[in-house]
């Protein structure tokens, strides 16, 4: 299946366009929020899905999912799913990425490639969080390329493998036994540099803003620990913006 999604914000909370495809739904749930909503199962191996996001200058925008992102094997003969991300900020511009997580359920196979854009002056807020396998099952292969760059320069470039096919991958070297990841990148601010409790930390970026990260035994530790930052963010851009 192939789908392709976009919303395109401007100044205010004003959506210029909102287009969707099945299994891509997206539907305005507030005055600057839009949740995406599954319109099917998967994405499952062969899905090929697209959204792209356009945030204009003084525009504000929130998206969500009313429900976990999961990864199924499909037939075994197609390609591993894959969806696309893109995302631009405008100078002045607010977007929040605050969706459900990705389940990595057993004999998946999916990519995410992620690309967000901030021009100087723009503010992000991006969270993605990674669960591998459901309940007492084994994680299928999941890999995500996110590459962030704010007023022209990359900020934060991240490749995660997990599942079968990455060895280690639950090694020391990588999740230390977790079986749940989640990273918060917020810029050009965020909350203070900061660690624990547990396999929790806040870090400074090398330019503006922060990442903070988190690993669990499942996603309650990592929710724990990042849910405060992500709905403290929301409060401060909101507040900028205003």
């Amino acid at each position: 299946m192939k789908a392709f999604a976009r919303v395109v914000a401007e100044k205010g909370t004003r959506l210029t366009v909102l287009r969707s495809e099945s299994p891509l739904l997206l539907r305005r749930t507030g005055p600057e929020t839009v949740h995406l909503v599954g319109g099917g199962a998967g994405p499952l191996r062969g899905d090929d899905l697209r959204l792209d996001i356009t945030v204009g200058p003084g525009a504000v925008l929130e998206i969500r999912s009313v429900a976990a992102q999961l990864a199924l094997p499909g037939r075994a003969h197609l390609p591993p799913s894959r969806l696309e991300i893109t995302a631009t900020v405008a100078a002045g511009g607010t977007l929040r990425w605050l969706p459900e997580p990705l389940i990595a359920a057993v004999g998946c196979d999916h990519v995410t490639v992620t690309r967000v854009d901030v021009e100087d002056g723009g503010e992000l807020l991006w969270r993605d969080d990674l669960v591998c396998g459901r309940h007492n099952e084994t994680s299928g292969d999941v890999r995500t390329d996110t590459t962030i760059r704010y007023a022209g320069r990359t900020l934060y470039r991240h490749e995660l493998a997990v599942g079968p096919a990455a060895p280690g991958w639950s090694g020391a070297a990588v999740l230390g036994g977790g079986r749940a990841i989640g990273t918060l990148v917020a810029a050009p601010t965020g909350p203070a540099p900061r660690s624990g409790p547990g396999d929790f930390a806040v870090m400074p970026l090398a330019g503006p803003g922060v990442l903070a990260t988190a690993i669990g035994a499942d996603i309650r530790p990592v929710r724990a620990a990042l849910d405060p930052l992500s709905e403290q963010g929301s409060r401060a851009f909101s507040a900028t913006t205003v």
